[in-house]
């Protein structure tokens, strides 16, 4: 009972600091916990924010108390010029974000490829987040190695042909360079009646980025749609517990897809509980 009235205290702490604007602005710190105690850094998948400008998106990252970001291509296009780039560039820099890759891509020709892997060079990023088709994998995988960019697929679940799991990108990539990888969606793996936290540790090895989110059962979406962190079916408190145990050192980023036109609260709540349940741990 000990346990639970401090996981409670800390979860509620969590959410009151994420939910104050002028106690998560001031706090952003905390976005990355305490190092020497977890390796990992938590972000925002800007999808997240999709009905928002770039500027706006930001704004509301540094709201959450969180300082990192990938960049989807609303907030970026991918046929952005050098100076439109530089311009984005500098505005996180001004906010003090770090836009540590770029995602979710899709590469259905070479030439997709070819515009992806130039776009993550020109702002010096070194992971793209992608969907691959599987014609131009190999070729892919050539780009991977000469540009020295890491490509992390993403799994999207039931009604997906392409990578519906994790296991699915890893019978594609286990035998290619190191640098393919995977952006677990812890989500979309639920939905597809798969153990996210037995795909951690299953695929830790090719896990470059991990996309947090809970999802929850409806009659119209009964494999599951997304919903606040803490009040869906994934266990979240033993993945967090995982994804400590085995040292992971990427960023678990927050794809929060419900309420489009105002997901601030959503965010601010599912970061609030992520952070207290770190803070029993």
């Amino acid at each position: 009972m000990t346990n639970r009235r401090k996981f409670l205290k800390a979860a509620g702490l969590g959410m009151a600091a994420a939910a104050v604007p002028g106690l998560a602005k001031a706090s952003v710190s905390q976005a990355v916990p305490a190092k020497g105690k977890f390796k990992f850094t938590l972000g925002v998948a800007s999808y997240t924010l999709r009905k928002f400008s770039t500027e706006q998106a930001l704004d509301m990252t540094l709201r959450c108390g969180v300082n990192r970001i990938t960049f989807k291509s609303m907030h970026l296009p991918l046929d952005s010029g050098a100076s439109t780039i530089k311009s984005t560039l500098a505005l996180c820099k001004k906010k003090g974000i770090t836009l540590y890759g770029a995602g979710v891509i899709t590469m259905r020709t070479k030439e997709d490829a070819d515009q992806a892997f130039a776009y993550a060079k020109a702002a010096g990023l070194d992971m793209i987040i992608g969907v691959p088709h599987p014609p131009v994998l190999e070729y892919v995988e050539k780009l991977v190695k000469e540009n020295d960019i890491k490509l992390a697929i993403h799994n999207h679940g039931p009604g997906d042909d392409l990578y519906p799991s994790a296991e699915s990108i890893n019978d594609k990539i286990k035998n290619m360079d190191k640098r393919m990888g995977m952006c677990l969606d812890i989500g979309h793996t639920q939905r597809i009646n798969r153990d996210p936290i037995q795909d951690l540790k299953d695929y830790y090895d090719r896990i470059f980025d991990i996309h947090i989110k809970d999802v929850f059962p409806t009659d119209d979406h009964p494999e599951g749609t997304t919903c606040i962190m803490g009040r869906g079916n994934i266990e979240l408190v033993k993945f967090l517990k995982t994804v400590i145990d085995l040292g992971y050192s990427g960023t678990l980023a927050l794809e929060y897809e419900a309420d489009a036109e105002a997901p601030l609260p959503g965010m601010m709540e599912s970061f609030g509980f992520v952070k207290g349940v770190l803070a029993t741990m």
